[in-house]
C-alpha cells in the first residue's frame, strides 16, 4: 500500500529508456489483471525479466478513492524497479492525477488503449481509444506538462485497425506528443485468438522512431527471439507465456522445481492471498503435471494443503 511505502527518492528509480537504449531486446511482464502484482514481478525479476507493469487501474477510482488506492497498487522501494503502472482513462486531467500520486513511487505510466473488454469500451476506456487519436495526444501532452520529472516515462499499450494506416497515424500523433515507446498487441479489437499481425508490427516499427514493444502469443524465449527478429521490435512484452512459466526469460523450456520454490517463499513473505497463490502454482505446474495430477492439485483449497502436496510430490 502507498501509505506504507518509505518514501523512494528519485534518485533511486531507474529510467526505462535506459533500457531501450541499452542494445539489447526488453523483456517485459505485461499488466494482467489480478496476477501482475507485486508478488509475481518479485519472482520474474529474479528470472531475467527487465521491466514490469502492473494491472490495470481505473485512474478515475484510484484518485478518488484512498481504498482504491491501497488495494490496487503495492510496491516496495528496493527491488520492484524499473516500474510502470498502467492505468485506464478517458480524460486528460484525471490520467495526470493519477500519475501525480505514483509517480514518487514508480519509474513511469502507460495509458491502456488495448482492452478489448466489453465493459471497458463501454465506459470509453480501452481499445475504444485507438479511434481518438486526439483525445490519446491530448492525454499524453497534459502528463508530460504536469509531471516535472523528465525520466518519468508515458508510454500507451495499443491493438491495431483493420485499416493500419490508421495505427500508424495514432502513434505517430503520439510520438510527436513525446510518448516515451508504444506497446503494440498485434491484433484488432475484434481478434481474440486469431494468429497475430507481426508484421502489422513491423510495419509500425518501420514508421516510427521511438522504441516499439510486441506482444502477442510469445510463450517461450525462443518465440520472442523469433517476433524480435520478425519485427524488429524493441521489446518483447509477455503475459500468459510468463504466467505458465516465471522463468521463461531465462530460458527455461517448463518452470524449473527452483522457480516454484521461489514462487512460495515470494508469495508467503508478501501475504499473497490464497485464491492467486494457488492460481499462479496451477499455472506454473500446467505442463509439469499429469492429468491426475491437477485432478488433485486444483481443488486443494488452503495454503497448508498446497505446501504439504509441493512437499510430498516435489521436495519443494
Amino acid at each position: 500500500m502507498i501509505g506504507d511505502i518509505v518514501e523512494t527518492k528519485r534518485c533511486q528509480l531507474k529510467d526505462p529508456m535506459d533500457l531501450f537504449h541499452s542494445g539489447q531486446v526488453v523483456k517485459i511482464c505485461a499488466p494482467m489483471v489480478r496476477y501482475s502484482k507485486l508478488a509475481f514481478r518479485t519472482l520474474v525479476r529474479k528470472y531475467s525479466c527487465d521491466l514490469c507493469y502492473t494491472p490495470m487501474i481505473v485512474a478515475a477510482d484510484f484518485v478518488r478513492s484512498a481504498k482504491a488506492r491501497d488495494s490496487e497498487f503495492t510496491t516496495n522501494k528496493v527491488g520492484d524497479h524499473p516500474l510502470i503502472v498502467q492505468f485506464a482513462a478517458k480524460e486528460a486531467q484525471v490520467l495526470c492525477d493519477a500519475a501525480r500520486i505514483v509517480c514518487p513511487f514508480a519509474d513511469g505510466i502507460d495509458l491502456n488503449c488495448g482492452c478489448p473488454q466489453r465493459w471497458a469500451m463501454a465506459e470509453g476506456y480501452g481499445a475504444c481509444l485507438i479511434n481518438k487519436p486526439e483525445l490519446v495526444r491530448d492525454m499524453v501532452r497534459h502528463v508530460r506538462n504536469q509531471i516535472d520529472n523528465p525520466r518519468f516515462s508515458v508510454s500507451i499499450k495499443i491493438r491495431i485497425h483493420e485499416d493500419l494506416k490508421r495505427t500508424v497515424d495514432l502513434c505517430q500523433k503520439a510520438e510527436a506528443t513525446g510518448v516515451s515507446w508504444i506497446t503494440v498487441h498485434g491484433r484488432s479489437v475484434e481478434e481474440r485468438h486469431q494468429p497475430v499481425h507481426y508484421d502489422a508490427i513491423k510495419i509500425i516499427k518501420q514508421s516510427m522512431s521511438i522504441p516499439i514493444v510486441a506482444n502477442g502469443d510469445i510463450k517461450t524465449l525462443k518465440d520472442a527471439e523469433n517476433v524480435h527478429h520478425l519485427t524488429g521490435a524493441d521489446g518483447i512484452m509477455v503475459a500468459r507465456g510468463l504466467l505458465a512459466n516465471p522463468a521463461m526469460f531465462a530460458g527455461y523450456e517448463e518452470t524449473p522445481l527452483k522457480c516454484i520454490q521461489d514462487w512460495v517463499d515470494i508469495a508467503l513473505e508478501h501475504g499473497t492471498p490464497f485464491t492467486c497463490f494457488h492460481h499462479h502454482l496451477m499455472y506454473m505446474m500446467e505442463r509439469i503435471t499429469s492429468k491426475q495430477e491437477k485432478k488433485v492439485f486444483n481443488v486443494l483449497s488452503s495454503t497448508s494443503a498446497v505446501l504439504d502436496y509441493l512437499n510430498d510430490r516435489y521436495g519443494v
